[in-house]
């Protein structure tokens, strides 16, 4: 995990291995405070489409509303200001309660992993606990269901749909 404080205040949630990285990339941070989290900005990467918009080239750990794909508009300040048009992904969201019984966790981080992979999809990991799973249209994601539903039903983890808010900036972003 790499989050960074910054030296004028607040706590910067990176992206160390997005899924959609490429040669070429932009990078614009979201204030998280309009979810709840005052003091804290996520670092998200972007395509640049060369019209004034850009395209999530991650999937968002933090920030309500926006998935993979999903095309933005920043404010001056390099801030994702605007959500422009949905691509029509979902990104599940599951922290995982770290076990003291190192077996039960590792499998239970295995399980995480296995299943992701099996359904075909991608995901990122902010440390060792928190996952973001993209869920694009049609995706055959049952076996992730299933798996993560057990982890929360046993008690070691929960999980949330991203899109459970809608993208808000804020108000001085805008």
């Amino acid at each position: 995990m790499t989050d960074t404080a910054d030296p004028i205040g607040g706590i910067h949630i990176v992206h160390v291995d997005p899924v959609e990285r490429k040669d070429s990339n932009y990078i614009a941070q979201i204030d998280l405070a309009p979810f709840g989290l005052d003091g804290q900005f996520e670092q998200v990467w972007l395509h640049d489409l060369a019209d004034g918009t850009y395209a999530l080239a991650c999937i968002p750990f933090m920030a309500y509303g926006l998935a993979l794909g999903d095309v933005v508009r920043l404010a001056a300040d390099g801030r994702v200001d605007e959500l422009v048009r949905r691509c029509g992904h979902r990104v599940l969201r599951v922290l995982l309660i770290e076990d003291e019984d190192a077996t039960r966790w590792a499998g239970t981080v295995d399980a995480a992993k296995f299943c992701i992979v099996s359904a075909g999809l991608l995901s990122e990991w902010h440390g060792p606990r928190f996952i973001a799973v993209d869920v694009p249209p049609g995706a055959q994601a049952g076996v992730v269901f299933d798996t993560m539903g057990r982890i929360v039903q046993d008690g070691l983890g929960h999980w949330e749909w991203a899109d459970a808010l809608p993208f808000t900036p804020h108000p001085s972003a805008v």
